[in-house]
């Protein structure tokens, strides 16, 4: 059997800015390698870094190489992008990082030996890239969080929400593994009775290479489904807006009621709307503190690493 020659290309100043800052690289590896025979020849990851700041904050400067450190373990090869100042007519200093350039060069060059990519990034500026790894024979895969691109998602083979891959964006209130009973998921509602006010949502229970396969009633699917009663349905939600693959719900999964199989969605709130219509799990995680403090710029965006999956 041949192998899959895939290359992972991570946005992270993009992905860190739109909801997925505590985003997990031992989690996104493997879910890039869920394929048999996926062999990972690239794993990149383009950060911003103030060289100025490394200078003068030790604690800057010690989380940075830290949590690098860490990505650089678990396999990635970090390119980074410094930070340059700018002031204004008004002596107002503004600072630029962007990494578009480096990353679609470096892609464009390493593809020809790749037969799939991922491209973590929300960023319309990738559509032409897109195109171009496609007509080279690349399948071209996008996966992000929040503010994605509608055309980059349609341009792409296939999109992905990071907020549905198991375990890739934490959850703080979870009292048990992904996808067991007491543990807090997020899925969307594929149906939806509005007379009878309940319906169903699904879920993704693993990592999975048969991910195409959404029907929770066949047996190679990696997806399960849960009862959901519109009392259980947060007040800003409008259940007129239901079933919505647009829609991220986080849930508490709970066991059906007595004599039924199944689970139950308990304490649903609206995770983020691709739709445009509010809903922020990212700014409420960073509020509750997940993270060690809140970023005040691009630049400062440096998480201290969360503890990696066994």
């Amino acid at each position: 059997m041949s192998s899959i020659k895939i290359g992972v290309y991570v946005d992270s100043e993009n992905i860190g800015r739109n909801g997925g800052y505590a985003m997990r690289y031992d989690v996104l590896r493997r879910f890039a390698a869920r394929k048999a025979g996926s062999e990972l020849l690239r794993l990149n990851t383009y950060m911003a870094v103030d060289h100025e700041r490394m200078k003068r904050d030790f604690e800057y400067r010690t989380s940075i190489n830290g949590y690098q450190q860490v990505v650089r373990d678990l396999g990635w090869k970090i390119i980074e992008k410094p930070v340059r100042w700018f002031v204004d007519a008004d002596g107002n200093r503004t600072s630029k990082a962007n990494a578009d350039l480096d990353l679609a060069v470096d892609v464009m060059l390493q593809s020809e030996r790749l037969d799939q990519v991922l491209l973590v990034t929300g960023d319309g500026d990738f559509l032409q890239v897109v195109r171009a790894l496609q007509n080279k024979g690349c399948r071209v895969e996008v996966l992000a969080f929040q503010n994605v691109s509608r055309d980059l998602q349609h341009e792409a083979d296939a999109f992905y929400s990071g907020y549905l891959v198991p375990g890739l964006f934490p959850s703080r209130e979870a009292r048990a593994p992904w996808g067991e009973v007491g543990s807090r998921v997020r899925g969307t509602c594929i149906r939806w009775e509005q007379d009878r006010g309940f319906g169903f949502v699904r879920f993704l229970t693993k990592v999975s290479d048969e991910l195409w396969v959404t029907d929770t009633r066949h047996a190679d699917s990696p997806y399960e489904s849960a009862f959901v009663h519109i009392s259980e349905l947060p007040r800003e939600l409008d259940p007129g807006d239901l079933p919505s693959r647009s829609i991220i719900l986080e849930f508490d999964l709970e066991p059906a009621e007595a004599g039924k199989q199944g689970f139950m969605a308990r304490r649903c709130s609206v995770a983020y709307r691709y739709d445009g219509r509010g809903g922020n799990l990212g700014a409420r995680i960073t509020a509750d503190r997940l993270l060690v403090r809140e970023p005040v710029s691009a630049v400062d965006s440096v998480p201290v690493p969360l503890p990696l999956a066994g």
